[in-house]
């Protein structure tokens, strides 16, 4: 997207014609006449003219410099970004044999409301269905023994799957006919109410799928079973990576139900539970989705046969997906397909070339220059002329708009055979408005320094903000212990929709897509002998808990809010901080920090008492109070929690 120029000053004419009238009334009342034909007005219109040429060419300097030179160096904004999230596809019924094939390319969109155009996403690969059953059943102990339970299972004899008591890495294994990654599996267990001792909304288990190296964590829907403790439905969404390996002399897609270590606040298994049956069938799947739609076969025009063409799409912004986009040169001979580059610097005479601004929608062949011996020099292949060129197909869309929340996304634009339902069980993340001018201007001199070789930590910022431009913060920290040299380590704080100053945990993950993307960028402007490590930074939880008055007749209600705002805005990764650019890597928080933001609240009184925790994000424990909570280089806050007593 090329920069827009800046305004240093925008009075026209007229507006000097009329600033000049207003003076003239103050300091000459006894000239009354205005109008036109009036020889002074004249002579203001003459000066009008004239100081608007001045400006006219003061328009012209000096951010305007600036700003045509970062363009001339092929500086320019970086588009939007689109968000994204994972869409789960519901069948009607399981099927016993089928496969039911999402294809690439389906889109799903919000409900239309108040006329506003619904927000479509796309998915971006192909998701199978697969039809799956249980095959084998096993029980493992910690110490890694493990005992086949088919032949209980046939005889209606049931077995206890956990050792009795049990311990921390014992587990149910459940090996399915197939694996069945990016899937929802239905697993029924018929149970017996003997796995005393645990609370049956929160039993001390974890599933997990083989992925063909070692065992990774499922995402749990739902578990009717009390904790394995009666007959139910217990529904696990299966990894992508989830593979068919051998436990205990058989071949299946194995998953396992995993006794965990203890954790303060949960009751543990006194006795082990007693499992009469397992039965498994796949009800739906996962896939990955973009905010974006999917534009096919563009027809961009008839070729002029020289080089530099331009044409303009009929969509903008072109959103990058997993397929680069291929522009088609239809001729007689055939057709020819031509791929898409960053730059024409490497590009010869004969090379299928183009550039693509994602920004303004444009497509660009190929330039030619003059060379000194009056013979021109092509970077890039020219189409003949009346030649046809089109795009086989490009996605649009991105922003902002799409990070809706968790079941937004429910309408699916082409009915596909036995899929009932479809939603994002997660809020949809990443989608950041395009970049400006003020941001590219601070971001020009960097790329130049760079020279798109990482050495310097800046460097790497630089860099990995160009890589990913959706992450709100990019910090390069050093690596503490034995292994800190050589080693680099880029931390990313993804961008998300805050509400004064509250942002969900899970919204602070970034995806895993976009840091790939950063580390292989990275991994090739490298210094030989680094090691990079693109990862999100640690986050430690902090709580305040406040008594404070009101004062005067303030109402408690309002300061109690007020101030927990205050509290959750200053306290934030994204925008808190005494620079409110977000809290600083590494920074320390003193309880005593508190104290001037909590009287910066209107209507806010005397500071009875203030007290520090450190907080786990994820389990909710509470240490402390403390006075100090040292975080390191590689550490932000989050605030969970605070709380805020108003007494009158």
């Amino acid at each position: 997207m090329s920069l827009p120029v800046p305004n240093l000053d925008d009075r026209r004419f007229q507006d000097l014609v009329d600033d000049a009238k207003r003076l003239v009334q103050l300091q000459c009342p006894e000239w009354t006449d205005h109008n036109v034909s009036d020889p002074g007005v004249t002579l203001i219109e003459l000066f009008a003219w004239m100081t608007d040429q001045i400006l006219y060419r003061l328009n012209r300097v000096p951010d305007l410099h600036y700003v045509k030179f970062l363009d001339l160096l092929g500086v320019t904004l970086f588009p939007p970004t689109a968000a994204r999230c994972d869409l789960t596809f519901w069948l009607s019924a399981p099927r016993e044999d089928d496969t039911v094939r999402i294809s690439a390319g389906t889109e799903v969109s919000s409900i239309r409301e108040d006329g506003a155009e619904p927000i479509v996403f796309t998915t971006e690969e192909t998701l199978a269905i697969l039809a799956t059953s249980v095959e084998h059943v096993a029980a493992a102990s910690a110490g890694g023994a493990i005992r086949r339970h088919d032949e209980d299972l046939v005889r209606d004899v049931g077995f206890r799957c956990f050792a009795d008591p049990p311990v921390p890495g014992d587990a149910l294994l459940v090996g399915l006919a197939t694996a069945v990654p990016s899937c929802a599996v239905r697993l029924h267990l018929d149970c017996r109410v003997e796995g005393i001792g645990v609370d049956p909304a929160n039993p001390p288990l974890g599933w997990e799928a083989w992925d063909g190296s070692g065992w990774i964590p499922c995402e749990l829907g739902r578990d009717e079973t009390g904790g394995l403790n009666r007959a139910g439905d217990i529904l696990v969404h299966v990894p992508r990576e989830h593979q068919e390996s051998i436990v205990g002399d058989a071949l299946a897609g194995w998953l396992r139900c995993v006794v965990q270590p203890p954790e303060r606040g949960r009751p543990d298994y006194d006795a082990s539970p007693q499992i009469l049956g397992v039965a498994a069938v796949t009800v739906g799947g996962s896939v990955s989705a973009l905010h974006a739609e999917i534009v096919k076969g563009e027809t961009l025009g008839l070729s002029t046969g020289l080089a530099g063409q331009r044409f303009t799409l009929e969509r903008n912004p072109v959103v990058p997906g997993r397929e680069t986009p291929v522009l088609e040169v239809l001729s007689e001979e055939g057709v020819e397909e031509w791929t898409q580059v960053t730059s024409f610097a490497d590009s010869v005479a004969d090379s299928g070339h183009f550039m693509l601004d994602a920004g303004e929608g444009e497509l660009v062949l190929g330039p030619a220059v003059r060379e000194p011996d009056g013979s021109l020099r092509y970077f890039g292949a020219v189409p003949p002329r009346d030649t046809l060129l089109r795009l086989r197909s490009y996605l649009t869309g991105g922003g902002p708009r799409g990070n809706v929340a968790r079941g937004v996304l429910t309408v699916l634009h082409t009915p596909i055979p036995y899929v009932s339902t479809v939603e994002n069980r997660r809020p949809a993340a990443g989608g950041v408005a395009g970049e400006d001018v003020e941001n590219a201007k601070v971001r020009g001199p960097l790329a130049l320094r760079t020279g798109d070789r990482a050495v310097t930590a800046e460097d790497y910022r630089a860099l990995a903000k160009e890589a990913g431009p959706s992450f709100a913060r990019v910090e390069c920290v050093p690596v503490d212990g034995k292994d800190g040299a050589g080693a680099v380590r880029v931390l990313v704080v993804p961008s998300a929709e805050t509400d004064k100053g509250r942002v969900r945990f899970e919204q602070l993950v970034p995806d895993e897509m976009q840091v790939a993307e950063i580390a292989q960028h990275l991994e090739s402007r490298r210094v030989i002998g680094v090691r990079i490590s693109v990862e999100p930074p640690l986050y430690q939880g902090i709580t305040f808990v406040a008594k404070v008055r009101a004062e005067g007749d303030a109402d408690p209600a309002r300061v109690r809010i007020d101030a927990l705002d205050a509290l959750y805005e200053y306290f934030s990764p994204l925008s808190g901080g005494p620079l409110a650019a977000g809290w600083p890597f590494g920074r320390p928080v003193h309880a005593a920090e508190v104290f001037p933001v909590l009287q910066s609240v209107r209507g806010m009184g005397p500071i009875e008492e203030v007290l520090l925790f450190s907080a786990d994000p994820t389990t909710g424990v509470r240490s402390g109070p403390l006075e100090r909570i040292e975080l390191q280089p590689h550490a932000l806050v989050f605030s969970y929690e605070h709380r805020v007593m108003v007494i009158s």
